[in-house]
């Protein structure tokens, strides 16, 4: 059975899948629907949602719209999970590679840089990198994907160790390949598949953290974020809660999609294995 049919056919899949495909929809709507500045006044301050339909999320305390803050947002989020996950995946990948293959002092000294990053918490991480270097996109990106890495790393570390003995590797050396060539040429792509099922976990937490930052202040302050609205409402919690339940939701559905394509992958995956 062709992959994709086998991928739609799983429920967790499907369900990921149509998740996934609405906040890309978001994401790329935006602009389109919303152009302009997503944070200018829009109308009254604290509009109730469906009291106005030019206005249907309402808007928070300064008069913007809800709507657009959240689409908009839903770039951010889609920029920084993927980008994020991206640079954790191919610094992990080439780390793990080459320690696996090189062996000896090199694997220590990596394994050793490995557990160093490991006993920091990934956020408490993030947090003091922005926090020293300053808010930016790029900056919060490189900040997810410090604390990040070191799982894809580990497997892929482990994966490369199965395999550097096998009889391709051996007859790449026969044949006089560098040993650079043999480690990234032939083998690690036949070590990615675990590595590339961290992806979803990776992605899921980098959206998280994202948001948790902007929550603190410490977000884009050129960019809409779904964090930051959620800190935005928290002042009016009481007279008007939908200022931090839409984007908390936003939040919930779009880590729940990312975590339900993931199981589908790793589902399609798995059986795809034991068929062949």
């Amino acid at each position: 059975m062709n992959p994709l049919r086998r991928f739609l056919r799983t429920p967790e899949a499907l369900a990921g899948a149509v998740i996934l495909a609405a906040l890309l929809t978001m994401a790329l709507a935006a602009p389109l629907l919303f152009p302009g500045d997503p944070q200018a006044i829009a109308g009254p301050a604290l509009l109730p949602p469906f009291q106005d339909w030019s206005l249907p999320l309402g808007t928070d305390r300064l008069g913007r719209d809800v709507l657009a803050e959240l689409f908009h947002g839903a770039r951010t989020s889609l920029a920084v999970g993927l980008a994020a996950a991206a640079a954790a995946l191919v610094i992990g990948a080439v780390i793990g590679t080459l320690a696996g293959f090189a062996g000896g002092l090199v694997d220590e000294v990596l394994m050793r840089i490995t557990d160093a990053f490991q006993t920091v918490p990934s956020f408490l991480l993030a947090l003091a990198f922005v926090s020293v270097v300053g808010p930016s996109l790029g900056v919060v990106v490189v900040a997810i994907a410090l604390g990040a890495w070191t799982g894809p790393a580990r497997v892929a570390r482990a994966e490369v160790l199965s395999i550097r003995e096998r009889d391709f590797v051996a007859g790449a050396r026969v044949i006089g390949m560098h040993p650079l060539e043999i480690a990234f040429r032939e083998i690690l792509p036949n070590a990615l598949p675990p590595v590339l099922a961290l992806s979803s976990v990776i992605v899921a937490a980098a959206i998280l953290t994202e948001a948790a930052l902007s929550f603190l202040g410490l977000g884009d302050p050129n960019r809409v974020t779904w964090g930051g609205m959620i800190a935005e409402g928290r002042t009016v919690l009481r007279t008007a809660p939908f200022l931090s339940i839409v984007p908390g939701l936003a939040l919930v559905l779009t880590v729940l999609g990312v975590y339900l394509a993931g199981e589908g992958v790793v589902e399609t995956t798995a059986v795809r294995r034991s068929l062949s």
